[in-house]
């Protein structure tokens, strides 16, 4: 009887077993999604590139919208968006963001495109950027010979000749200096080593408030540079993942306008994961909102940048900036959002 009753009883738990774990998997796994058909697909690895202080794509990562896109998100931080947009020439990372300037630099050196644009080409943006100058220098006129800086790879260049030339001054008046950070910019002019800096972010520009002998000279805002902020990647990515790239961006969007709705709590993730003061966060938001889509603002922005750059020899082959679009993806993904036209 004991052996008949074993007999039985190993096949029912077996099946009950087998029963059990076809219901675990039919709500997907860690590695996949549910697809149409009831089965699980793997999720799309995607690498971002951010900084510190851009809360965007940590709120999509936090709170599930690339995830319930089918994309396994990770945050790579680098000290500035030029470099996170470097990091794609190595493949260190799928999709970067940053200026027209680095980004206008990786399309002038390989098979790139802008996947979309972020918005922010505002005066109310332009005027987070503030130029801190040693309290002798009283006007623009006082940085003739003086030590500026710029971080390498940046637009801060362009923003000098703008700024020097609207000053009736011209950029071989004063001596740039290039920095790998703003933290490094805040040393060197700690130290005496810069006379000016411009610098951006509430967390930064607290602390160079609080610098002796320094003063903010004045904004952005004040001079004819409107920034572009642009998303690139590979067109290889793009390729081999357009419906991924689709849902990465309309995550984005979901993201932009949850920040917006949610400063308390968005301030509280930046802490936790960054350590950017609670304050300084809810000061850039209403500042910086991003505005995923494509608009004639933000071709202009970019094609303004792309002549400077090559007048300059900047970019030594000029090219053609519409093969460089690729918007298929953002007008799956946000169609009222693409209003530029080619």
């Amino acid at each position: 009887m004991r052996q008949s009753s074993i007999s039985t009883s190993l096949p029912l738990l077996l099946l009950a077993l087998m029963l059990l774990l076809s219901g675990c998997g039919a709500k997907g796994t860690a590695s996949g999604v549910e697809g149409a058909s009831g089965k699980a697909t793997p999720k799309v690895k995607i690498r971002i590139a951010d900084t510190s202080s851009n809360p965007t794509f940590r709120v999509a990562i936090a709170k599930g919208f690339l995830a319930n896109r089918g994309i396994d998100a990770e945050s790579i931080t680098f000290g500035s968006p030029a470099e996170g947009v470097n990091a794609l020439f190595i493949k260190q990372v799928d999709i970067a963001y940053g200026a027209d300037f680095p980004v206008l630099n990786a399309l002038a050196k390989g098979d790139y495109s802008v996947i979309a644009s972020a918005g922010q080409a505002t005066d109310e943006a332009a005027a987070a950027w503030k130029l801190y100058t040693k309290n002798d220098i009283r006007s623009a006129a006082d940085l003739k010979g003086k030590k500026v800086s710029f971080i390498r790879g940046t637009f801060i260049p362009y923003l000098w000749d703008e700024y020097l030339k609207q000053q009736g001054l011209a950029l071989g008046d004063v001596k740039l200096i290039g920095q790998g950070s703003f933290d490094e910019s805040y040393i060197a002019l700690k130290q005496g080593d810069l006379d000016a800096v411009w610098v951006i972010g509430s967390a930064l520009t607290d602390k160079f408030d609080a610098l002796e002998g320094v003063h903010q000279l004045t904004d952005m805002s004040h001079t004819p540079v409107r920034l572009g902020m642009g998303l690139v990647a590979s067109n290889e990515f793009i390729r081999a993942n357009a419906d991924a790239v689709s849902g990465f961006l309309a995550a984005l969007d979901e993201a932009a306008a949850y920040a917006q709705a949610h400063p308390e709590e968005v301030a509280e993730l930046m802490f936790k994961e960054t350590k950017q003061p609670k304050e300084a966060t809810l000061k850039d938001l209403p500042i910086n909102p991003w505005k995923v889509g494509f608009t004639q603002a933000a071709y202009d922005s970019l094609a303004g940048q792309k002549k400077y750059m090559v007048d300059t020899g900047i970019i030594e082959r000029d090219f053609d900036l519409d093969s460089k679009l690729n918007l298929e993806p953002l007008k799956q993904a946000l169609p009222d959002q693409v209003t530029y036209r080619k």
